[in-house]
């Protein structure tokens, strides 16, 4: 346990202010506990002008921008990484060779958290499921704090955490890296799924696995995993796994410990006791996929011992979140739908199938090196009518989709009024307009965020 009094004086580098947040909130943070900041950012001053005007009451700080010294990863007392900068560059490599601490946000936060921690991971699911959790813990009392959630900062939430604080944290397989590094783990684990994903930052699946596994590589004996019995890759570590085992399934489980559905009725089994806490049919959020993200949240719930009554009406209270399925609008008997959030094949194919209606799909974007093959599969035998955002994992989408559907004229598209615009014409009365697209978002678009967001105010100017 680091306590932060021990930052003060502390000469640190934090490499990566980024544009989206979490580099601003790690500074205005290190700062606050007296730490002398270097910042430095390949990108120019003009491109990163949006984050400075945001530090410009921060003191302590040097920025060195446009590039990186190697100076600034030698003298220094330790390094703050951005948690996209992999742990094989160079200037990190420098660092770690010649003895000097890497940290990343998360690892940073676990070392000075003294609060519970319930961990969140998985490739589909994190968010949702860490935000439900919230939920539920509010309705029982215990005082939830969400951390990384979304784009939520992770470090300037320690300060407002009180004694009964209860943390939250969704972890990518990037900030579970550095909590393996440190040999940390949260106190309550949850994996909710494992896809392809992040292949571009990866050199294969198993590598991205590894590092999802460090949720639980640390856990003590006492602590607890709740893990999707459905998914074949979870269910393969379960004998990895040293904790007390949670499993959730959409079929009766027969062990202690559990959550499942029998029956179209959702269960939590502990001991010898089976409690039913709600039937299917009661819930609000759309999308079979998200049943998997309630019945990982009621498995952290047994494991904090919160009555079944409790569980449901922090279920029922739950609307669901912006950029997931998110409903926008209705507009010439058409409804348009958001799921920016989708940005693996997956994830497309979990949206796909949550909708009985003829749709008109806006998919692609940027390649993460993800095998669209099943995703194409998934794309004929739901509609063809289909919206293109220019990249380049559009145009690896485009070759599987042409081996089974010839002679296709394809609409790909430069802007998101431009997208929305071409579905508008496809649509007819009744139909979905629905944005998931199925690749990361780089090129036309600062992030998947930015994109629902365009998605949203084109949809919202039709006229």
């Amino acid at each position: 346990m680091m306590n932060i009094d021990k930052l003060r004086g502390m000469k640190i580098t934090v490499m990566g202010l980024g544009l989206h947040g979490g580099g601003i909130g790690v500074i205005k943070f290190l700062s606050e506990a007296g730490a002398k900041l270097v910042v430095t950012d390949l990108k120019s001053k003009e491109e990163l002008e949006l984050s400075l005007n945001k530090l410009e009451n921060v003191s302590k700080i040097k920025y060195v921008l446009g590039g990186h010294r190697e100076i600034d990863f030698l003298k220094t007392d330790m390094v703050i990484k951005n948690p996209a900068i992999p742990w094989t560059n160079k200037y990190i490599r420098l660092a770690i060779e010649n003895n000097i601490p890497v940290e990343i946000d998360s690892s940073l936060f676990f070392k000075l958290c003294k609060n519970k921690i319930i961990g969140i991971t998985g490739t589909r699911g994190k968010t949702t499921t860490a935000s439900l959790i919230c939920e539920i813990l509010r309705e029982a009392g215990l005082n939830p704090v969400g951390v990384g959630i979304g784009q939520i900062s992770v470090l300037d939430k320690l300060r407002g955490l009180g004694d009964s604080s209860m943390v939250v944290f969704e972890l990518s397989s990037w900030r579970l890296s550095a909590l393996g590094r440190y040999q940390l783990s949260p106190e309550i684990a949850v994996l909710t799924n494992i896809f392809q994903d992040h292949l571009n930052y990866y050199s294969n699946l198993d590598e991205y696995i590894k590092d999802k596994k460090y949720i639980f590589t640390n856990q003590k004996k006492t602590d607890f995993c709740v893990i999707n019995e459905d998914d074949v890759r979870l269910k393969m570590l379960e004998n990895e796994i040293g904790s007390q085992i949670i499993r959730f399934s959409k079929n009766k489980i027969v062990q202690k410990n559990s959550v499942y559905i029998s029956d179209n009725v959702i269960y939590s089994k502990k001991e010898n006791t089976e409690e039913k806490i709600l039937d299917i049919d009661e819930i609000k959020i759309k999308g079979a996929h998200n049943i998997n993200n309630i019945l990982a949240g009621i498995g952290v719930a047994q494991a904090l011992n919160v009555k079944p009554e409790i569980i449901r009406k922090g279920i029922l209270s739950f609307a669901g979140l912006p950029h997931r399925l998110e409903f926008v609008r209705e507009f010439n008997g058409v409804k348009y739908y958001n799921d920016t959030a989708a940005t693996s094949p997956d994830g497309t194919i979990s949206s796909l199938n949550s909708f009985a209606e003829d749709l008109i799909l806006i998919v692609g974007g940027s390649d993460k090196n993800l095998n669209m093959q099943e995703l194409a599969n998934a794309i004929e035998k739901k509609t063809d009518r289909i919206v293109f955002l220019r990249g380049a994992g559009t145009d690896k989408l485009i070759v599987e989709l042409k081996k089974s559907i010839k002679n296709k004229n394809y609409l790909i598209a430069d802007s998101m009024d431009d997208a929305v615009a071409m579905a508008k014409n496809l649509a007819r009365i009744g139909d979905i307009v629905l944005l998931s697209p199925g690749t990361a978002s780089f090129g036309l678009f600062l992030n998947e965020f930015d994109r629902g967001d365009k998605f949203k105010i084109a949809v919202n100017n039709l006229r």
